[in-house]
This record gives C-alpha cells, sequence and structure tokens, in this order.
C-alpha cells in the first residue's frame, strides 16, 4: 500500500467547488436583483416628502413616474404593486387609469394624477403622480413599484428607486 491515493486530488476539487458554491451563494445574498431581467419601461424618477400646498414636512409618500416604452399603454389594463424595502405593500391599485380608480377600492393609496393616468392610454415622455398614504416611504428606503397587467397577470414593468434624503 502507498500513502498517495486519488484522494487528495479529489479532495482538492471537492474543496475548489465548494468554495466556489459559497461565494456564489454569497454574492447572490448580496445582490438578490443583479439579473433581475424584467423591463423597466415604467420608471420611478422621484419620491415626494413634503405637501405641495403647505411645503411642510410630512412623508407626502408621493412616487412620481414616467413611461419610457414605445407603444401606447392601456393603462385601463394595468395594476401596480407597492413594494418598501422588498416587502409588499397593502397599498392596492386596481387600475392606472384616472377616471376608473376614482371608483375602485383603494386603500393605502389618496389619488393618482398626471398625463398618464388621462384617457385610456399612457404615451411615451408621459408622466403619472401616486400619492400613497403619508408615512408609506421615508427617506432611504428603496422603492419598488411591480406594473401588471390584468389580463394574464403578467408583470410588464418593474423599478426601483433609493427615496432621496429630505429635500423639499
Amino acid at each position: 500500500m502507498t500513502d498517495d491515493a486519488v484522494s487528495n486530488p479529489v479532495g482538492t476539487i471537492l474543496m475548489v467547488a465548494l468554495t466556489i458554491l459559497l461565494v456564489a451563494l454569497l454574492f447572490f445574498g448580496i445582490f438578490p436583483n443583479l439579473f433581475d431581467m424584467t423591463p423597466s419601461v415604467i420608471q420611478i424618477t422621484g419620491v415626494r416628502h413634503y405637501d405641495d400646498e403647505t411645503g411642510r414636512l410630512n412623508y407626502d409618500s408621493r412616487v412620481i413616474l414616467i413611461y419610457k416604452g414605445e407603444k401606447r399603454l392601456d393603462n385601463t389594463g394595468l395594476r401596480a404593486v407597492f413594494y418598501r424595502n422588498e416587502q409588499q405593500l397593502p397599498a392596492v391599485i386596481g387600475t392606472m387609469n384616472g377616471n376608473q380608480f376614482i371608483s375602485t377600492v383603494h386603500n393605502g393609496v389618496q389619488w393618482i394624477g398626471g398625463e398618464g393616468c388621462k384617457d385610456s392610454g399612457w404615451c411615451f415622455n408621459q408622466m403619472m403622480s401616486i400619492d400613497l398614504t403619508d408615512r408609506t416611504f421615508f427617506p432611504n428606503d428603496m422603492v419598488r413599484i411591480d406594473v401588471i397587467e390584468k389580463a394574464g397577470g403578467r408583470i410588464i414593468s418593474r423599478s426601483r428607486f433609493r427615496a432621496s434624503a429630505l429635500a423639499p
């Protein structure tokens, strides 16, 4: 019998494979959204903390969106889900059409407005404001919106935005 055996090279290969696996798990644990392939045609451009009328800090939680897609979107067939720091919020937005929104149950959302929610279409570079309940978002929160087609439930856009520090 000899002291040399296949266990030494096999052990080295197993240790290298285990190290690569641990590094990959750590990497994806730190950067879980790195390979999120969901398009971002509807983008968050800002989160407002100040009341427009009084200028008073009330953590207004008004999210400003812009549409950067090429084709006109039927806003009546869209709904939205919000997340704070990757935790889903109970805010209910059953339609992104302003006229239809009024008659829907919309807990956690005060109003929606802007060119993007008028009529039945949302065109390139049109904006929309969604005013969630005050104190929904705070500075440095990671805000995420998923815009979903009501027919079929497909996510057509996902956007993330770090709520800025306090500034009027």
